[in-house]
């Protein structure tokens, strides 16, 4: 998706991919295979490059420090991205410099995690990996000193935990902003983002009864989270909203974000291309939408196999969804594309999105 953006603005995409199947390399004309992890791997790759930039946030910080220290420029640069890969990093610097964030710890024990439940009041707690978690891996809700235990009984790999308040939430909210290299920065309208066992699955834009100055709150904390840290591209905040109405950061990421993907069809200047205007430093565009609602529904792999065919009824039956399939094999609960729908009564554009999405699962035969 970040390809077909930069076709219309000419510029030239080289792609790192870890395996020749994966669906960028599907696409890109220019890809190397290789492991993104390796020193000399990721530096023979970034020789001609004008700037390096991503579509995950595992590339290791020390790989990219010594990419800079060539000259290479890297955009986010590796003292921003580490706070999307590090959550005890990311916690530490969003509390000093006064985000709201949920009661956290840093824990190497289970009698230290059960010590910070105790000082909150009781449990339930949250427990994090502080690196590699994503989907929903890597956090386990705690309900007793017995769930501690075995947490710590069962990471034998030494990463780091975060202890977190139980934030009883109303939902999830997703603030993506996007900032250049020359200080630009623009905001996307506030999305609801619906999670069903950890995963994204929907998102409706805008957030359905978000008040206009709580939606101009929460980009104005994005905003200032991407100014704070230095990023640049895109910034994805997703948020808890407490049912007072006020919120609390949940993780960051830097890169182009499933919650951002109804910007392709939604908004004037989608995610992927307004990324890569901050990559290479050109005026950012136009975020806002296209539409009154967009409903963004993630497909999960499911018993449909052949997806494109599938597409045949989902097409015939409502020709204003927009649809993207990766181009992955098909299996269980694995985002395999997304469709969006858009328009003026949002329980319709909703029926829409949910009907194809079902259908491209094999939940609903017609």
């Amino acid at each position: 998706m970040m390809y077909a953006a930069s076709v219309s603005l000419g510029i030239t995409v080289r792609l790192l991919a870890e395996g020749p199947e994966v669906s960028a390399a599907q696409v890109v004309r220019d890809v190397t295979v290789g492991d993104y992890t390796d020193p000399e791997t990721v530096r023979t790759f970034a020789e001609g490059c004008d700037v390096i930039t991503f579509d995950h946030e595992h590339v290791p910080t020390s790989i990219l420090h010594d990419l800079e220290a060539a000259g290479v420029q890297v955009r986010p640069g590796p003292d921003a991205l580490v706070h999307a890969q590090d959550k005890a990093v990311m916690r530490r610097r969003l509390s000093e410099a006064g985000v709201p964030c949920p009661a956290w710890r840093v824990v190497a024990h289970a009698s230290e995690l059960q010590a910070f439940a105790a000082d909150l009041g009781g449990y339930p707690v949250v427990a994090k990996a502080a690196r590699g978690g994503y989907d929903g891996k890597g956090v386990w809700k705690i309900d007793s000193d017995a769930d501690a235990v075995e947490l710590f009984e069962g990471i034998t790999d030494g990463v780091p935990v975060v202890a977190e308040e139980f934030v009883d939430f109303a939902r999830e909210l997703s603030a993506l902003v996007v900032r250049s290299p020359s200080g630009q920065a623009v905001a996307y309208p506030v999305s609801e983002s619906v999670q069903t066992g950890g995963i994204c699955t929907e998102t409706v834009t805008p957030a359905p009864e978000l008040t206009e100055e709580q939606a101009m709150a929460a980009q104005k904390l994005a905003l200032g989270v991407a100014q704070e840290l230095g990023v640049v591209g895109m910034l994805a905040v997703e948020l808890m909203q407490r049912r007072d109405g006020s919120v609390v950061v949940n993780e960051l990421a830097m890169r182009p974000h499933n919650t951002g993907h109804w910007t392709i069809d939604g908004s004037h200047t989608s995610q992927f291309e307004n990324h890569l205007r901050a990559v290479v430093d050109l005026p950012l565009g136009d975020p806002t939408p296209r539409a009154r609602w967009t409903v963004m529904a993630n497909v999960l792999g499911g018993s449909v196999a052949d997806l494109p065919s599938a597409l045949l009824h989902c097409f015939a039956r409502d020709r204003r969804l927009r649809a993207e399939l990766y181009g992955k094999e098909v299996r269980p609960g694995r985002k395999v594309g997304h469709v969006n729908a858009f328009g003026d009564d949002l329980d319709e554009v909703r029926r829409r999105a949910r009907h194809a999405a079902d259908y491209l699962m094999g939940i609903e035969e017609a």
